[in-house]
């Protein structure tokens, strides 16, 4: 027996015991190695040990209940992962790496990015590139999963002992939000899959991730790489729309799904890349059903509707690389605007996919109570009651009456709440989240032929109830 075996052996025995502790660990093995030799074998064995290192140094096995930790709102992204964008910035560029030549052309790099993605042309990343686009877009996407993560822990579906595959995992935010969302106690065995040179970024930034966090990063691309088993997560954030047949790609990874796994997409908010994550969530449904948000309330109905729909939650505090890169901008630059490279909103589309039929909102309307998105036109002009899940923040413009995005998976147009009178029984459509259930009573069906779109109009003879999620 080696001593590598010898270790393994105890922490077998030992794991149904108590904590394993490496330095009473070496007392039993053969040669009595360093402690910190014991640390290091159980760090290297821990996915097929299932353990977890703990933050006293002793190690136990992965807890079997599910996370049920949840986030409010994310603050910011933590310095320590933007200093590691500064310290490559240095690196590359010099302690001054914010001015002069420089900073030119980060601030060039980012604005051919973002002017890339609006014309919705090919993106290239390279090494100044991959720093531009981590700037810029880091925080945010670490930001957004977070908020989406919550809705697996709503129905407690997100293991403490979790495989992820991240495809396209670019530079890391989503990889990074996931780490931070996690609770201590769990193991994580994470495989990025990225090919451009964003993995520069991502290998530094996952060097700061707890012992527990295993990671692997494959440079290759979603179509040629092979996945290996299966996957509690499947990641696609902010990739989707640079495929050239994204369909295919996720159709490719959906049976590398564990029983109870899931699909989880994210896009930015903007109008193409968000219609174009729905138009692969709706295309996909006869693998897969779609878990949330948009959640098909009516069985055999599928939406058809421009499918534009995005979360907002509040902005992030500025992190400092975006602060001296916008500042360190020079007056003689007349195009540049105070806050151009200042990026700390937080909008996102997103979708969560199953194999095993599960929805956030285990719900199915009753025909002869509620009336169905699919056959508005038959209530034009009239009050009907209506299930529907709310799908925006206030749209309307300042001063306009609030109007708010709302679906049932059935809708062959788009569908909007407008409230031209608030009160006490329908401020639920004021006050609910985006995604949540929401029952209208009486509420006025009227046809927009300016947006081609149905108004549900909400006032003072109008009710409106959020239906808590079920659990």
């Amino acid at each position: 027996m080696t001593q590598r075996d010898d270790i393994v052996a105890n922490a077998k025995y030992l794991r149904n015991v108590r904590p394993i502790d490496p330095e009473e660990v070496c007392e039993y093995v053969e040669g009595h190695p360093h402690p910190a030799i014991v640390r290091q074998t159980l760090r290297e064995e821990a996915l097929s040990l299932e353990l977890v290192e703990r933050p006293d140094g002793t190690f136990a096995p992965v807890p079997e209940d599910p996370v049920t930790t949840t986030v409010d709102t994310v603050e910011a992204l933590p310095n320590v992962y933007d200093e590691v964008i500064r310290d490559m910035l240095v690196e590359r560029f010099g302690l001054d790496w914010a001015e002069g030549e420089s900073g030119e052309t980060l601030r060039t790099t980012i604005r051919r990015l973002k002017d890339d993605y609006y014309r919705r042309r090919d993106v290239e990343y390279d090494a100044v590139a991959s720093l531009g686009y981590a700037i810029y877009h880091l925080p945010d996407f670490y930001a957004a999963i977070q908020y989406v993560l919550d809705d697996l822990v709503a129905k407690r579906l997100l293991p403490r002992n979790l495989r992820v595959l991240d495809i396209g995992a670019g530079v890391g935010g989503p990889a990074l939000g996931l780490h931070d969302f996690l609770p201590e106690e769990t193991l994580v065995d994470y495989h990025a899959v990225e090919p451009s040179a964003a993995t520069e970024v991502l290998d530094q930034v996952l060097e700061c991730t707890a012992p527990s966090f295993h990671t692997r990063v494959t440079e290759t691309t979603a179509e040629a790489f092979e996945p290996e088993g299966e996957y509690d997560l499947v990641l696609f954030g902010n990739v989707l729309n640079e495929l050239d047949d994204p369909e295919a790609v996720v159709r490719k990874y959906l049976p590398h799904l564990a029983e109870d796994g899931s699909v989880l997409a994210l896009a930015p908010a903007d109008k193409n890349t968000s219609i174009g994550l729905r138009q692969v969530e709706r295309a996909v449904t006869d693998e897969a059903t779609v878990y949330s948000p948009t959640v098909r309330l009516w069985p055999g109905h599928e939406p058809s509707d421009r499918g534009w729909s995005f979360d907002v939650r509040p902005d992030l505090a500025t992190p400092e690389s975006q602060r001296r890169l916008d500042e360190a901008t020079p007056e003689s630059d007349e195009a540049h605007e105070s806050g151009e490279f200042v990026n700390v909103d937080v909008q996102f589309s997103y979708s969560i996919l199953r194999t095993d039929g599960a929805r956030i909102l285990d719900v199915t309307p009753s025909a002869d109570r509620y009336a169905k998105m699919a056959a508005m036109d038959d209530h034009v002009s009239n009050r009907i009651d209506l299930l529907a899940v709310k799908l925006s923040h206030n749209l309307a413009q300042q001063d306009a009456n609030p109007l708010f995005k709302i679906g049932d998976g059935s809708q062959a147009a788009d569908h909007y709440a407008v409230a031209v009178k608030q009160t006490s029984l329908n401020h639920d459509l004021h006050d609910a989240a985006y995604g949540d259930l929401l029952a209208f009573e009486s509420v006025l069906a009227l046809w927009n032929d300016d947006e081609e779109a149905f108004n549900l109009v909400v006032d003072e003879e109008t009710v409106v109830e959020r239906i808590p999620k079920p659990v």
